[in-house]
């Protein structure tokens, strides 16, 4: 039995980066082998087991056959005969097929340390073309990445579009293109992920109300970048220095999707694009099964982030409105990232990115205006039901109001 580290704590190692988590590989063993060192099993589909003491995970080497189309379409082979080489083969990238002995030297069968200083994402083998979801998993890599100067080679590039043009995209399940999405939102430039899908022509497939965006003309009076798309970009480019919050940088990404259906005779107007975005957030989080949280929060955005942008403009009663729409009161964290979404939204603007965006603040001290209301006074004084209500709304009004006049 030989133990090896393999796949990104390797690579993160020789990029001087923090290594997140530490993945084993297994050569010459046997399930048996490992339950009697105490291993614990605990793979569904692989032979994946747990360290008695440190938890980390250890996976006895395997190869993988494609039998099929799709993520699920593969036979997979453990055996003590496969070789350290024959298990990194079938990994997706070359700075991901590296392995390191328990000596602390370097195995790179497939020349990823060079990669790793050249700064390039390449696959491994042709058999990267098996699996689509590792068109999802470079396009994430390439968001890792981007600011330390990773680009994806030529040829991967060329082999990801000719597995788009063939259809194995079209085959992946929603809960992979969600997860790897989720991930993607949670790097440091989430916007390259979906540069990179368009470019490898994966966006239309998997996220067309996003690609329907891109061409689409806006007012270059407020949109001197015009193009609907690279808007949406930059404004999940800001999203992502404003927040780490993967909801916010989700609804970021969202809140003008409703842009992507105005009719062309329209534009570069877009009027009415806040409840066509909203029905649109539906049918993308309906489709790949996204998290109540996220969905919630995009829906906010997309619906009312012009109103935030207005803020200065609108009546206290819409400003109190709003506040009770996006349910602002009891969901103060939520209530934050909307507010870091519009602000997103604002500075992901050619020019725009240094702008001050007081509008933030002044729906900040409009909430807790309306909060500092004493709902127990109204209690006290005998009001019940809709008087209560409609009472607890004229003070908040007027506490806006107030607040408003020190803004």
């Amino acid at each position: 039995m030989k133990i090896y580290l393999v796949g990104g704590a390797v690579r993160d190692k020789l990029l001087n980066l923090p290594v997140r988590e530490r993945d084993w590989v297994v050569i010459g063993a046997r399930p048996e082998d490992m339950q009697i060192a105490g291993f614990k099993p605990v793979g569904k589909d692989f032979p994946v087991y747990l360290h008695p003491k440190t938890r980390e995970e250890y996976a006895l080497a395997r190869t993988e056959r494609k039998t099929s189309a799709g993520y699920h379409g593969f036979n997979m082979h453990a055996s003590p005969n496969v070789t350290l080489e024959e298990d990194l083969r079938r990994r997706d990238l070359t700075i991901n097929a590296l392995a390191e002995d328990q000596a602390g030297r370097l195995i790179d069968p497939f020349g990823g340390r060079e990669d790793l200083e050249r700064r390039i994402l390449r696959h491994v083998s042709p058999a990267f073309a098996e699996d689509p979801v590792r068109i999802l998993r470079a396009a994430r890599f390439a968001a890792r990445f981007k600011q330390l100067g990773f680009r994806i080679a030529n040829e991967t590039y060329a082999l990801m579009r000719h597995m788009v043009e063939i259809g194995e995209v079209d085959v992946l399940v929603a809960e992979r293109v969600w997860q790897e999405l989720a991930k993607a939102l949670r790097e440091k430039t989430p916007a390259e992920f979906f540069e990179v899908l368009r470019n490898c022509g994966a966006l239309s497939k998997l996220f067309p109300e996003i690609d329907h965006l891109f061409d689409v003309p806006q007012p270059p009076q407020y949109h001197p970048e015009i193009d609907a798309g690279v808007h949406t970009m930059l404004t999940v480019t800001q999203a992502a220095i404003l927040s780490s919050a993967p909801q916010a940088r989700f609804a970021a990404l969202t809140h003008d999707l409703g842009k992507g259906t105005t009719p062309r005779s329209e534009w570069p107007s877009h009027r009415g694009h806040e409840k066509r975005g909203v029905e649109l957030v539906d049918a993308l989080c309906d489709r790949l099964r996204v998290p109540k949280s996220y969905r919630e929060l995009a829906r906010h955005v997309a619906r009312y982030h012009l109103h935030c942008h207005h803020a200065q403009e609108l009546r206290s009663a819409t400003l109190l409105k709003v506040l009770d729409a996006i349910d602002s009161f009891r969901r103060p964290e939520r209530f934050e990232q909307f507010l870091i979404a519009c602000e997103a939204d604002w500075r992901g603007r050619l020019g725009f990115e240094d702008r001050p965006y007081p509008q933030a603040e002044l729906f900040r001290g409009a909430r807790e205006a309306a909060i500092a209301v004493d709902t127990q006074a109204l209690v006290d004084a005998g009001l019940k039901g809709e008087a209560i209500a409609r009472v607890l709304r004229e003070k908040r009004i007027a506490a806006i109001k107030a607040h408003r006049k020190s803004f």
